[in-house]
């Protein structure tokens, strides 16, 4: 097994290279859906949040209410690190059992694990490669206000809840300019999976 570490900061256009990976034949982790999965309703780490955070971060239906915890969270450098003393042990957990999973299926497997908080967390899962993706922040702005809908201060807000470009280039073996057209940053993930698939190859 190839095992890569992809990163990047909210809104940087790691859902675009993961994408393209998976279409070389990646088995992509993703670990916003890991982190989903491990606050479904009757879970541990819901209950831990509800207990934490309180009712007013718990819909109608007994599910996780998003926006009212990220309201609290980005707002709060102390509670998010609360939350995620809470999500990030049961998310590593279910990675390790994804990744073994994702070897035993296929012991010569390419597995991409994009996980965004990669540098906050400061959790190594024995990466092969660490690729990181980045766009500059004004644009990385304009796609949280324009496409996902946020306003610009919420956009501000999450940006600076999370590492610096700085932080993240400091973990990577390879960095992704996302900032231009699509065509380039494809051309970039494909000369990746080139050298990816020829490394792979070397290490069996």
């Amino acid at each position: 097994m190839y095992l890569i570490g992809l990163t990047g900061g909210i809104a940087s256009g790691k859902s675009l290279v993961s994408a393209r990976l998976a279409e070389h034949g990646a088995i992509v982790i993703d670990a916003d859906l890991l982190a989903r999965e491990v606050v479904e309703p009757g879970t541990p780490a819901l209950e831990a949040i509800a207990k934490q955070f309180g009712a007013s971060v718990i819909d109608s239906e007994g599910r996780l209410d998003r926006a009212a915890l990220g309201a609290i969270v980005f707002a709060d450098p102390a509670r998010l690190e609360i939350l995620n003393g809470i999500t990030h042990p049961a998310v590593r957990a279910l990675t390790r059992e994804r990744i073994a999973a994702a070897e035993a299926n296929d012991p010569n497997a390419i597995v991409v694990y994009d996980v965004p908080l990669m540098a906050e967390a400061s959790v190594a899962h024995g990466y092969d490669l660490v690729v990181v993706v980045e766009a500059g922040v004004a644009e990385r702005i304009r796609r949280m206000v324009e496409i996902r809908g946020l306003s610009r201060d919420d956009a501000e807000r999450r940006l600076l809840s999370q590492a610096s470009d700085d932080e993240r280039r400091a973990i990577a073996d390879l960095v992704i300019d996302n900032s231009a057209s699509i065509d380039l940053t494809l051309a970039q993930v494909d000369a990746l999976w080139e050298t990816v698939t020829g490394s792979a190859a070397g290490k069996h």
